[in-house]
């Protein structure tokens, strides 16, 4: 099959969690023999064009614009013009595979001119992030899923949360979306021998302190005042030997803030943006993994601690339980109950036969239900319905 897929991030433009979804998953797709042309936009790291593991990837210029929103218009525009271009001289295609609604006007409007059946992908949405819809760009970008998934063959989402999700708020037929998880190359969190680990640690925390980490970006949603709040107890109960690293880029101030006015400002390191080479490596030297999330449609960064061997501590919300097995691949917590979380970090910390087991089991569940040829797999069964029941209709 011939597939058009469109992203607003691809490395080595990484924004969120897309980015690495769609560098990992169309390349097995390549190996089941697809074509994979997939359009992103532009960045000064990487060329226009260029073949990345099998993945034809046009990066298209992109505008400006007065403001993000502006931005996106102008991207949809870009990819539009370019995919047209693209569909008339690689065509014909048999799929559009469109990553969000930052996509969603160029993917509709492809789909439409060229009567090319469109797949959506909702990685998350707008009602799930603020548990509502609450003010007028809040509704734009729902209305803008909306026109996606209506305007969709079928949708695929990352959960039976999602599924959920999607059904109810963005008033999708449950039999129209497919659930395929997300998925992980654990091999990239071994090192070379050459590789110093204690050394390395020395650079976050003292060689008596226990390592804790948040990884991930500095939004609401991800909860990271949840942690902070929980660190008091933690330090109390393990006599200050620990040590809280929070591990993203974006604004921290409130959240350096709130670790001085609970006076854990020593016991905590605000690393800033972390290379993903020096990011595999660290995750590797931890020893407890938090991720205390409002609202998570799925947690790829429990994958990546699953494969990093390291025990996890997430929250109870969205599609994190489907991810992480309470009690046998990682401890879950209440959402928004720093008691919680602290209690969750204790268990970890206080009995290392137990962390090692949990560890060992989660490690065997990424290769049972998160290696990225098996989702590929899935992901093909879904190409070949839709293509199956495009070529039984008149458009």
């Amino acid at each position: 099959m011939k597939v058009l897929a469109l992203s607003w991030e691809f490395p080595p433009r990484i924004v969120g969690g897309i980015a690495r979804h769609v560098a990992e998953l169309y390349p097995e797709l390549v190996k089941l023999g697809h074509d994979i042309h997939l359009i992103t936009p532009e960045t000064r790291q990487a060329p226009l064009y260029e073949v990345v593991e099998g993945i034809h990837v046009h990066r298209v210029p992109v505008s400006q614009g007065n403001d993000f929103f502006h931005w996106v218009v102008n991207l949809n525009n870009s990819m539009g013009e370019y995919g047209g271009k693209l569909l008339m001289d690689k065509g014909p295609f048999d799929i559009i595979h469109g990553h969000d609604w930052l996509v969603a006007d160029a993917a509709i409007a492809l789909k439409h001119i060229f009567k090319i059946p469109l797949i959506a992908t909702i990685h998350a949405t707008e009602y799930g992030r603020y548990n509502g819809i609450h003010n007028d760009t809040q509704r734009y970008i729902h209305r803008k899923e909306a026109e996606l998934v209506h305007n969709a063959w079928r949708v695929i989402v990352c959960t039976e949360y999602m599924r959920r999700e999607v059904r109810d708020t963005l008033n999708t037929p449950e039999d129209k979306i497919d659930v395929i998880h997300n998925g992980i190359r654990p091999e990239k969190k071994q090192h070379h021998e050459d590789f110093h680990p204690q050394a390395f640690r020395r650079q976050f925390a003292a060689d008596n302190e226990k390592i804790v980490y948040y990884l991930g970006r500095m939004t609401y949603e991800k909860g990271i005042p949840v942690l902070l709040n929980a660190a008091p107890k933690v330090l109390w109960e393990m006599g200050g030997n620990v040590k809280f690293v929070i591990v993203g880029g974006g604004n921290t101030d409130n959240l350096k803030r709130q670790a001085w006015d609970l006076g854990i400002w020593e016991k905590c390191y605000f690393t800033g943006f972390l290379s993903d080479e020096f990011l595999d490596k660290f995750q590797t030297i931890a020893d407890c993994a938090v991720f205390p999330s409002l609202y998570e449609p799925f947690g790829i960064v429990a994958l990546e601690s699953f494969a990093s061997k390291v025990p996890v501590v997430v929250s109870n919300a969205g599609g994190f339980p489907e991810v992480v097995q309470h009690s046998k691949t990682g401890i879950t917590t209440i959402v928004n109950d720093s008691n919680s979380v602290a209690w969750g970090i204790l268990q970890i910390l206080r009995n290392p036969n137990y962390s090692q087991w949990l560890v060992n089991n989660a490690y065997h569940d990424l290769e049972l239900r998160f290696r990225w040829p098996k989702l590929a797999l899935q992901t093909e069964l879904v190409y070949e319905k839709v293509v199956k029941e495009r070529s039984e209709v008149i458009w």
